[in-house]
């Protein structure tokens, strides 16, 4: 008996929907059927009738031609949403990477940093910023989430995707799991000398055990996610789009499940850093360097954390 009554309603339903046709078809037939079997209709009548169903036809088309439009326009707001969804995210490659993380900087008060080893991080970022800051006797917030270098397997999975999927430069170092130790202990040299060098500067270095594909450098105006291969395409993300949220969340939730270094008990280090102090510095954050590491290879880091080449001018 309900599907009767549902039945019965959604055929009054499309009735009133489509009325101006039902009328039509309705007409047509009564005075199609009398002027077959009797002569009870005139020629007049006929005429007439024939005008008003195609009256009725014609309301129907203009009716529908009404519709169309909102259709149309549905359809355009769509296409639009899609395009405007597409638009948060803008592919960066070759000299406009370098662009972009310089506007990055201006006006900001804030740095995170996720990737493998931070070489451009110590080359440009955290100078540039720490004597931005200063100019403008401002705080400077930054997080920095590598690769531990006290994690022997992460290091050296690190080095195999570098050599598997990293574009070689000519006259670069092959990647090996001590060139993936040694330059994430220079940005962890660098984070402590920098810390130094401005009270303002609230720094934070996190340990990872998870081998990153992607790095990801956040300001206060947009996120760029860049690739070891630079010749690859890069996106830059403004700023107010969902995306920058979630990577927001996405960055503090990495950072929660690494391993934060405690640099307030790190000892003193001087403009040009010694052996000594260095060894000494990664004791104090219980994060000794490998005994393997003769002093040439201190001296390595140290040049790696305050002298670091900028991989995107070469």
């Amino acid at each position: 008996m309900a599907a009767h009554v549902g039945r019965l309603e959604r055929f009054v339903a499309w009735v009133l929907r489509n009325a101006d046709v039902v009328v039509a078809l309705g007409i047509a037939m009564a005075v199609g059927l009398l002027d077959i079997f009797g002569d009870v209709i005139s020629d007049d009548v006929s005429s007439g009738a024939t005008l008003v169903v195609l009256g009725l036809l014609a309301t129907g088309s203009i009716v529908e031609r009404v519709r169309r439009p909102a259709s149309i326009q549905e359809a355009m707001s769509g296409t639009r949403q899609a395009l405007e969804d597409l638009a948060m995210v803008r592919s960066l490659s070759g000299n406009e990477v370098g662009e972009a993380l310089r506007k990055a900087r201006q006006h900001t008060n804030l740095w995170y940093f996720k990737g493998g080893t931070g070489t451009y991080l110590r080359a440009v970022t955290l100078p540039l910023c720490v004597a931005a800051a200063k100019e403008q006797r401002s705080q400077l917030n930054v997080k920095i989430d590598i690769v531990n270098p006290a994690d022997e397997r992460a290091c050296a999975a690190y080095a195999r995707f570098r050599q598997m999927f990293g574009a070689q430069r000519r006259g670069d170092d092959l990647w090996t799991t001590d060139r993936v130790r040694r330059e994430s202990y220079a940005t962890v040299l660098a984070a402590c000398w920098y810390q130094r060098q401005l009270t303002t500067l609230e720094i934070s270095v996190h340990l990872s055990a998870a081998v990153p594909t992607l790095r990801f450098d956040l300001s206060e105006t947009c996120l760029i996610i860049t690739q070891d291969d630079q010749s690859r395409v890069n996106l830059l993300v403004e700023r107010g789009q969902p995306l920058y949220d979630y990577y927001v969340t996405e960055l503090h939730q990495s950072r929660e499940q690494a391993t934060v270094l405690d640099l307030r008990v790190a000892s003193p280090l001087g403009q040009e850093p010694t052996v000594d102090e260095v060894r000494t510095l990664f004791d104090d954050l219980r994060l000794p360097l490998p005994r393997v590491f003769t002093d040439s290879d201190i001296g390595k880091i140290i040049e790696k954390a305050l002298h670091a080449e900028d991989p995107y001018r070469r």
